[in-house]
């Protein structure tokens, strides 16, 4: 063989084999495929990631996937990418206001937006650039990537509510520290998630459920709950789709890059998706029966007002650097032309 011939073709070999380089990335979540934010995994994060490295040629991606809780459960999110028992995963802030408070800023100031679009480019914002929220990330030995979020939180029950009276000695599921929006309603929050709502209220340990259409839907909890008040508690931040940092630092870098070009398009790709699914989930749900209510303005006036300051105990466990999250995340919301109905920050 002539000796350039023989050169190209090494040369051709040697291309090839760079391009062949496999990089294996185990990701998981505790909740199945159908959830918003595994979709946003699966379907946003993996293919992105997959789009961008391609363009390069050097790098791709041997995904490893177990979703649907396969290796763990909704309360061991944030252990799990931390402990490195997968390398990306939704870490979901919500049942971690012991680890993660600062993330759960949201859940400690609601009926402030139900635009879930704006509040994913005020977290994408926030988890990067406010050194309060990165430094939290930073550890708990994780690297945020893109954010996730919900829909507006309403009522799911099992029975009609036309005003705070009809919430008196009834148990409702409330997420975490969402059970704080109840305060003074006469309800009893019980803590939860979207895999455990169904099976509580069919078998009464409670009767209705604080949450929102797009994770309502897949899971069926309208089923048992066909009753929905829309009460207008927000959309809240929930939780991120994040990397362990040792094994995203022994990423080549190119791959390094992959995985944080994606996470802002995931973000977007999520909060599209949720639009979607949150729209399709109101026509099929009640089509299938789901009898829908407005709780009256005064009833809502009257609930937001009259809560207690739920902020403070939160202020006081994470000091000024919860002053500071709070401060970003309303001058966030304000600068964007929104008015929360209540100033959670004020006299910080």
């Amino acid at each position: 063989m002539p000796a350039k011939l023989t050169f190209a073709v090494a040369l051709l070999l040697g291309t090839a084999a760079y391009a062949q380089q496999s990089v294996t990335v185990n990701i998981g979540s505790s909740h199945p495929e159908a959830n918003i934010w595994v979709y946003a995994m699966k379907n946003g994060f993996q293919p992105e990631v997959d789009r961008i490295l391609a363009e390069k040629g050097e790098y791709k991606i041997n995904w490893v996937e177990a979703y649907g809780g396969t290796l763990y459960k909704f309360t061991d999110t944030r252990a799990a990418v931390k402990d490195g028992i997968v390398d990306v995963g939704m870490v979901g802030t919500v049942w971690e206001g012991a680890t993660m408070p600062l993330q759960n800023v949201t859940y400690f100031a609601p009926f402030a937006t139900d635009d879930h679009m704006m509040l994913i480019d005020i977290f994408d914002k926030l988890n990067v650039e406010l050194p309060e929220l990165a430094e939290s990330w930073k550890a708990q030995g994780m690297r945020h990537l893109s954010s996730l979020i919900t829909d507006s939180y309403d009522i799911y029950s099992n029975f009609p509510i036309t005003g705070l009276a009809d919430l008196k000695n009834r148990k409702i599921n409330a997420p975490g520290t969402s059970a704080n929006w109840l305060s003074g309603t006469g309800a009893t929050p019980v803590d939860g998630a979207l895999t455990t709502y169904y099976t509580n209220i069919q078998t009464g340990v409670t009767e209705g459920a604080l949450s929102f259409a797009s994770g309502i839907l897949p899971t069926r909890v309208y089923e048992v709950a066909p009753h929905l008040t829309k009460v207008g508690a927000g959309s809240m931040y929930f939780g991120s789709i994040a990397a362990n940092e040792r094994f995203f630092q022994s990423l080549p870098e190119p791959v390094q890059q992959a995985f944080l070009a994606a996470g802002p398009v995931t973000s977007k790709a999520h909060g599209e998706y949720v639009t979607q699914l949150a729209a399709k989930a109101m026509v099929d749900m009640q089509a299938a029966g789901l009898k829908v209510a407005e709780l009256p303005a005064e009833e809502k006036a009257a609930w937001v007002n009259t809560l207690p300051n739920i902020i403070e105990p939160w202020i006081g466990q994470t000091g000024d650097a919860g002053k500071a999250v709070l401060k970003a995340y309303m001058s966030e919301l304000r600068a964007r032309g929104v008015t929360p109905l209540r100033d959670w920050d004020a006299g910080l």
